[in-house]
């Protein structure tokens, strides 16, 4: 038997109220917790949003500068004239020359050679950013500048020993609108003027990545050698051997001879910023030519001189013994 008193003891605990203690869960503390971290990692994560955000605008300022820039580099267009009175034979190198340079254009001639500044003018007007005129004088002597428009440099060289595509007719051969290689001489890092020179040839027969006219193939090559004070320029098609891995280089043309006449610091014109000592015009070449045939042409005439008086000291009057018996 279950005693009363047991019996009363639980109805009275069923019967009284529960005083419930507050006690502190495990979760609440945890997501007090958890609020801090995430106040924290919201301002960290701020903090890296903002530094994104900066290297973000930076990267896009960049990537405009990069377009910009190489925007610039595929508007790059060289500018080719001459002067009147040029041969055919300078004519079709010129030609030559703008068929290998996808990004050239051709401008009529120059009346007057007195005002070549005017052709910063003409690139003005066409959008170019480098001129190169073919000056033809007395018909024979040819002078090539290369000039960076309007502000220079501008160099001034006089050609010889052309041979056109069409003379040579060569087995070489590459795609028109292909991008060439440019090789130079280790001669070229040696002096001053060199590097302006290699310089400014870089920027002007380098063809621009992505140009309208262009083609993305590399197969020809155009190699600059420096030898004898002069520069000599050729033309070789990239083509592989057939059962060989190797490159074999075939030349096309054209061929010249670059002679260093002078720097200039502005577009055809400003200061001499170098001048040849080795170079020697063509009209005193002509003019030495001349003088060395007037030079035999009196020495032929003085030894004419000098016979005829040797053959004056040599005549012997006929003596009176030889004409006793002529009566």
């Amino acid at each position: 038997m279950v005693k009363p008193s047991k019996i009363l003891e639980k109805i009275k605990k069923r019967t009284e109220p529960i005083v419930e203690e507050p006690i502190v869960e495990e979760d609440e503390v945890i997501e007090e917790e958890s609020d801090e971290e995430i106040v924290e990692e919201e301002e960290q994560e701020e903090e890296g949003s903002e530094e994104e955000t900066k290297e973000d605008t930076d990267k896009n300022i960049d990537d405009n500068n990069n377009k910009k820039d190489q925007s610039i580099y595929t508007k790059k267009r060289v500018l080719f004239t001459s002067t009147r009175g040029i041969g055919s034979k300078y004519r079709h190198l010129m030609t030559d020359l703008i068929s290998l340079i996808p990004h050239s254009k051709k401008e009529d001639k120059i009346d007057d050679r007195k005002t070549l500044s005017l052709i910063n003018e003409t690139c003005e007007m066409k959008s170019c950013n480098y001129a190169v005129l073919f000056d033809v004088r007395k018909g024979t002597d040819c002078f090539l500048w290369m000039a960076k428009t309007p502000l220079g440099p501008t160099v001034k060289f006089h050609i010889t020993n052309v041979h056109t595509l069409d003379e040579l007719q060569m087995t070489g051969n590459c795609l028109k609108g292909s991008r060439p290689f440019l090789h130079f001489d280790k001669s070229f890092d040696g002096e001053v003027h060199l590097q302006l020179i290699k310089e400014l040839i870089t920027q002007i027969y380098s063809t621009p990545k992505g140009h309208v006219k262009s083609k993305p193939f590399f197969d020809h090559v155009f190699s600059f050698f420096y030898q004898d004070g002069r520069i000599w320029f050729r033309n070789y098609q990239i083509s592989d051997q057939e059962f060989k891995k190797e490159s074999l280089l075939t030349e096309i043309g054209p061929r010249m001879i670059m002679h260093i006449d002078k720097i200039f610091s502005d577009g055809f014109g400003g200061s001499v910023l170098y001048s040849n000592p080795n170079y020697v015009s063509p009209n005193n070449t002509r003019s030495d030519h001349k003088l060395s045939k007037a030079n035999k042409y009196i020495k032929r005439k003085y030894q004419k001189g000098q016979a005829e008086e040797r053959q004056k000291i040599a005549f012997i009057e006929p003596s009176e013994v030889d004409t006793v018996f002529d009566n």
